[in-house]
């Protein structure tokens, strides 16, 4: 009896070691942490399997039994299962696969986001001054964390712990502020109708990392969009801008005859006039000393820039751009070209065959121009969807082989033009060279040759000594896009914004395509609609099942 139990005590202990070395495995790989827990598990299970192997060893001839080749076979294959899971465990804890099927990517990171986050200088922390913690804002929360390690966030109670909420002057539960060294700036308060939005998330995040200020000028004078909200104004596309760290300005040339030192990029949206001589003037000197111009200029209009922008191959069509293709897809009017082709470059390199569109158009014309490197945005689609319409009066637009222009047309173009800034080194010389040479003696041949250095013709500066700027314009067709009401559709805003950051020659920044918020898609269902929905669902539906079980039990009868 004794000899009995000794065996079963012995089984009991051999489950054991297997046991306690499943979980110190466990514990190690999933917490990545192998300390004294883990460890006390591992050694304890390999010491007691051990143990147990040598005294069914010295018992009994035990590993030549076909019992114990099986046993070990049945223990082999499970180690094995238990390794490949703790692997894919381990894995999983390190690499994330996510398959995001939603129509607007609801739960993944716009690319802007992404890169923000990304190279993000110092570490980043969001704080949340709440009580409950909502899933939809955590896991929007873990997707900023997951793309770097130097962004974290914490949810706290303020009455928990009110020092924390007094540092930052928390007024309400709800709260959510970005913090980055001794920067602190609230995002938005968030509630059970407004929840955590990326939009606002990564606008606070750009400007809370970016030290530097941008100085943009939009010009006034001649009719254009105001600024401040009110009838065919602009006032997103401002505030947009300043969500980007842009601070903006507006711009009569009339009184100050020049463009400011300051000024990064100048915006000229729709004038309905035409520019003074002294004007474009100063916006082509602004040109040439390496500034940044972005025209958006509507048809019937003529503001008298024809000189300025001949210097860099583009001339504006005085026809209306038609296409017929977005007015039974997406209600837009022949009059509201919707453009799908974008161009190869950085400010539309994102946008793939996303929508935007342009109400009252005008196609551009673009030459080559010796040291101009132009590249097209905007393409319409090719004819018989869209074409240039010369008659403005019609009430039928219908192409005219004549006068009208076939599409594809092109509403926007980007240009880039190299030019060497002034030397401001003095240059070497030496007391043997000869002086410039006088008018009177050029021409004539050089005196015989000497061992003494040969005269320079003119001083010439080091290469160093000369540092190559750009001068950069964007062209569009239309200006109507980006007033309040179509900024924020599809992609407009997108298309603005990525113009005046390419402008401002920071091609560091992001330039993909802004974070957007999730549609609308509630059904709204009116009283008959609903009563005869749950008429279908409550009676009708079950009927047809019972009839088909009715009808299938007859004839197998």
């Amino acid at each position: 009896m004794k000899i009995a139990a000794k065996k079963k005590l012995w089984k009991y202990l051999f489950w054991l070691g297997p046991f306690l070395i499943t979980v110190g495995l466990t514990v190690g790989l999933v917490s990545d942490q192998w300390g004294l827990i883990p460890l006390a598990f591992l050694i304890t299970g390999i010491a007691i399997s051990a143990l147990w192997i040598i005294w069914q060893s010295y018992q009994t001839n035990w590993w030549k039994r076909r019992s114990t080749q099986a046993g070990t076979n049945a223990l082999v294959a499970t180690l094995a299962v238990l390794a490949i899971l703790g692997l894919i465990n381990f894995l999983g804890t390190r690499y994330h696969l996510r398959a995001d099927l939603t129509e607007t990517q609801l739960f993944t990171l716009a690319p802007q986001s992404r890169e923000l986050v990304r190279v993000l200088p110092q570490l980043v922390k969001v704080w949340v001054f709440d009580i409950n913690q909502n899933p939809q804002d955590r896991e929007l929360l873990e997707n900023y964390q997951r793309q770097s390690s130097k962004f974290k966030y914490e949810y706290i109670d303020p009455q928990a712990r009110p020092g924390i909420a007094e540092k930052f002057g928390v007024k309400d539960y709800g709260e959510v502020y970005l913090e980055s060294g001794d920067k602190r700036q609230l995002v938005q308060t968030v509630n059970q109708n407004e929840r955590l939005s990326e939009v606002r998330l990564t606008s606070r995040l750009q400007q809370l990392t970016n030290s530097t200020t941008v100085k943009v000028y939009l010009l006034q004078g001649h009719g254009e969009h105001q600024l401040s909200a009110g009838k065919s104004s602009i006032s997103q596309a401002v505030q947009g801008l300043g969500d980007k760290n842009y601070t903006t300005a507006p711009l009569n040339l009339a009184e100050t005859s020049k463009v400011p030192q300051d000024a990064a990029v100048v915006i000229v949206a729709g004038p309905k006039r035409e520019l003074f001589e002294g004007e474009v003037k100063a916006l082509q000197e602004y040109l040439n000393r390496g500034g940044n111009l972005l025209l958006m200029i509507d048809p019937n209009t003529d503001p008298k820039l024809d000189n300025l922008l001949q210097e860099w191959g583009v001339r504006l069509d005085n026809r209306l751009a038609v296409d017929v293709s977005g007015e039974s897809v997406v209600g837009l009017g022949p009059a509201a070209p919707l453009v799908t082709e974008y161009g190869q470059h950085p400010i539309t390199k994102d946008f793939g065959n996303g929508n935007s569109f342009y109400p009252v158009a005008r196609p551009l014309e673009i030459t080559s121009v010796p040291g101009v490197e132009a590249t097209p945005l905007l393409r319409t689609k090719p004819y018989p969807s869209s074409w240039a319409e010369s008659d403005l009066q019609s009430e039928k637009l219908e192409f005219n082989a004549d006068k009208d222009l076939k599409g594809p047309l092109t509403l926007g173009v980007a240009l880039t033009r190299k030019q060497a800034a002034k030397s401001t080194s003095t240059p070497q010389a030496s007391p043997t060279l000869s002086p410039l040479p006088s008018p009177t003696t050029q021409g004539k041949a050089s005196p015989t040759p000497t061992p003494s250095p040969t005269p320079l013709a003119s001083p010439a500066p080091t290469p160093s000594s000369q540092t190559a700027t750009e001068s950069r314009l964007v062209v569009l067709g239309n200006s109507n896009f980006a007033t309040d009401g179509l900024f924020q559709k599809q992609l407009n805003g997108d298309v603005f914004l990525n113009s005046v950051t390419w402008l401002n020659q920071q091609d560091q920044q992001p330039l993909s395509i802004r974070p957007k918020e999730p549609k609308n898609r509630r059904i709204t269902l009116t009283t008959t609609q609903g009563n005869l929905l749950i008429l279908l669902s409550l009676l009708v539906l079950p009927l047809i099942g019972f009839a088909a079980a009715v009808i299938i039990w007859w004839k197998r009868r």
